[in-house]
Formats: structure tokens, sequence, C-alpha cells
């Protein structure tokens, strides 16, 4: 196809925020702290589950995938972010773009999946506590996070091949700090046929609802019949455990979800407080450094592992 007085664009350039030029040293040192601080919090909860026996259970196998997710999570947007602040050469290639994007689609939905099935584990252990360790068995756990990343790694192919096989001509300027879906099809050449926009569309509503509302409707399942079975308990100390098992998942899920939704689905009123790139920060960067805060704090297992950990590193 051909294409009258155009340039063909080869490579993106991220804008990131340029109306804060002035304070590009604090913003360097506060997104290079809060890295450093999510991968070190991350990677404590994947070696107190590795190392400690009490964690041995379905709930703390998830975690730690949940873990290792955020882990890579951050690190496919943050690094560039930090590069990107001292650098004039903003770049980044189209390959690199697409690579960003399709990584950054793949961990997300994974995540999702993750923390849906996180969900069911609580219904099953709080509705179903006799039965709970022959239906989470070590196997069916393996299966369920095999299948997470399995379904994460295939079900974001459709939109890289879709949107990043078309010509991208009217412009090569991104205004987001990463390569979003949304800044990168704006530049697709005007003249793309209708059917063709059509069924990418199609295909990122159809992503979209596999990866968002189906894992968030399991979720609210799950915990809907959770709440029918804590009503009816008799013991209060009953209904204060049942919560506080799932309190700090409650809380993971609200945080995703809930940055993942006001940054994809925003009102141009939402946009006024702060537009797409400071709503995307919510679960980039301040979601995967709050969650490992969130399953510790009040859980006792978790602290105490931790407390064990710091007196075997501190005795040798």
């Amino acid at each position: 196809m051909e294409y009258s007085n155009k340039t063909e664009t080869n490579y993106f350039f991220l804008l990131g925020f340029p109306s804060l030029i002035e304070l590009q040293i604090i913003l360097f040192i506060f997104f290079l702290l809060a890295y450093i601080l999510t991968i070190s919090e991350n990677a404590i909860i994947i070696i107190m589950i590795r190392l400690h026996s009490k964690l041995q259970k379905p709930m703390y196998f998830f975690l730690s995938n949940l873990s290792f997710l955020e882990i890579c999570y951050v690190s496919i947007t943050v690094p560039k972010l930090l590069a990107n602040i001292f650098t004039e050469n903003k770049m980044i290639s189209f390959s690199g773009c697409a690579a960003q994007f399709y990584f950054f689609c793949f961990l997300g939905a994974a995540e999702c999946f993750i923390l849906a099935f996180m969900a069911y584990d609580r219904y099953l252990a709080i509705c179903h506590p006799l039965h709970y360790m022959t239906m989470m068995t070590k196997s069916k756990c393996l299966c369920i996070s095999v299948g997470s990343w399995v379904a994460g790694l295939f079900l974001p192919l459709g939109n890289i091949i879709l949107v990043f096989g078309l010509h991208f001509c009217n412009s090569n300027i991104i205004d987001h700090f990463f390569c979003d879906i949304l800044q990168v099809v704006h530049w697709v050449c005007s003249d793309t046929p209708l059917t063709i926009l059509f069924v990418i569309k199609l295909y990122i509503l159809i992503y979209t609802f596999l990866v968002i509302p189906l894992p968030f409707l399991l979720i609210l399942i799950s915990y809907v019949r959770i709440l029918v079975n804590v009503f009816r308990m008799h013991s209060s100390a009953g209904r204060k455990k049942a919560f506080s098992t799932c309190g700090s998942h409650l809380t993971s899920v609200c945080l995703f979800f809930g940055s993942a939704t006001i940054t994809y689905l925003r009102t141009k009123a939402i946009d006024t407080y702060g537009g797409p790139k400071v709503w995307s920060l919510l679960f980039l960067v301040f979601v995967p450094m709050l969650n490992p805060l969130i399953y510790t704090l009040r859980n006792n297992e978790v602290k105490k592992a931790f407390q064990r950990l710091v007196d075997k590193a501190s005795y040798g």
C-alpha cells in the first residue's frame, strides 16, 4: 500500500512528563527508589515463602506468583522511564515499543487471572475448610498458575499482530511514559481500511473483557459466596478470622482493578485531574510497591517468617 506525502514511522518518541521538566531530578530519585523498593519487597516475599515450611500453602504459592509478576511488571516500564528522564533521546524503536506493549499486556493479564484464582482459593478455604487441602492440591495450584501465565502469554498476541502489523505515519510522538495502546493506535495511517480498524477494535474489546471484567466477575462471585457463608457463622471470632484472611487480597484487588479501570475507562472530568499518565502510575508503580505491604502488615504468619529471616541473616 502506498501513502502519498507521508513518512512511515520506524520509531516512537516517548514524551514522558514534559510539563515537569524542572522536577526531573526529583522524579528520577522518586521512581528509582520506588523501583528498588518494589523489587526488594517482592523478592523478600518470594524468598520467605520458599524458605519457610509454614508458608507452603496454596494462598502463599499464589502470593509468590503475584510477587514475581510484580517484579516483571515494573521492570518493563520503569527502567525505560528512568532512562528517558535524563536523556534527550527519548526514542523507542518500533519493535521495542511492540515488545514493551506485549509484555505489559501479558503480565497484566496473568495478574488478573492470579488475583481471580486467589479469590477462589479464599472461597474454598472459608466455605469448604474440611475439603480444602484435597481440593487445592499442589498439582492443582501448579496447573492454575501455569494456566494463568499461558493465558496471559497468548491472549495479547492478537493485539500485537493486528495493531503493530499496520502502518504508522501520522506522527511518532506518544504522550506517555510507555507504549500504551491507546496512544499508539492514534497514529495509524488515516487511509487504513475501516474494516481492519473495526476488527482491531473488536479484538481489543474481546481481549479487555476476558482480561478485566471476566476475572473481576469471578472475584465478585467468590466474595459474594464468602459473605453468605460468613454471615451464617454463629461465632464472631470465626467471622473476624474469615474477614481477616480476605482483607489483604480484597484491598489488592480494589487497587489493581480500580486503578486499571480509571485509567482505561476514564472520563474527561477525570482527565483534568492528572490525565492517563498519572493514573497509569497507580497500577504500574504504586500497586506493585504496595502489594507486599498489604499482604504482610496484617498477616502474622508472614511477619513471623520475616522475623526469622532477619534473625537468620543477622546471626548467620
